[in-house]
């Protein structure tokens, strides 16, 4: 495994989703898409570091190259869903990585989240480089709007792909 999308959103009929769907499908190269809602809640709220699933997702972490973190924003930050998940991995997690910060959000006011609520614990996890983030409205995702192609293309082109087998 060389590229990993963690979907830190909680809903099944997630927008974020859609877009993390969107942005593997995209790739030439097979990915793994890793949806936060579908480990066991209680492990991740005792933070039960050793519990099969999240062991196995632990294992997913480290054997990739490129991780792309998607996250609604609620209330100017990322789900606590996410901060689950990540307080769950151990320190240097990333360590690295590549790691792009992906949000989804209903108003432009959550754009400053990527750089100030999702970047920071991003690289305390050791990433070895964070991207430029993308923040996508909601209102852009259903149906993909035409403006965010030369967005998509950017950030899909900023992948270390070669660089991974």
């Amino acid at each position: 495994m060389t590229v990993l999308f963690i979907s830190g959103s909680p809903s099944a009929a997630s927008r974020t989703g859609r877009l993390l769907d969107h942005l593997a499908g995209r790739l030439e190269r097979p990915a793994e898409i890793l949806r936060l809602r579908d480990l066991p809640a209680d492990a991740l709220l005792r933070g039960d570091a050793v519990h099969p699933e999240l062991e196995e997702a632990a294992r997913l972490v480290a054997a990739a190259a490129v991780i792309v973190v998607a996250t609604p924003i609620y209330k100017a930050a990322y789900t606590g869903l996410l901060k689950a998940f990540l307080d769950v991995l151990p320190q240097g997690a990333f360590s690295g990585k590549t790691v792009v910060p992906v949000a989804t959000g209903g108003t432009v006011a959550h754009l400053l989240a990527v750089d100030y609520a999702l970047r920071p614990v991003l690289s305390v996890l050791g990433a070895r480089h964070v991207t430029r983030g993308l923040f996508v409205l909601d209102t852009q995702i259903e149906p993909f709007a035409e403006e965010l192609r030369p967005r998509i293309d950017a950030l899909l082109d900023e992948l270390p792909l070669a660089a991974v087998a």
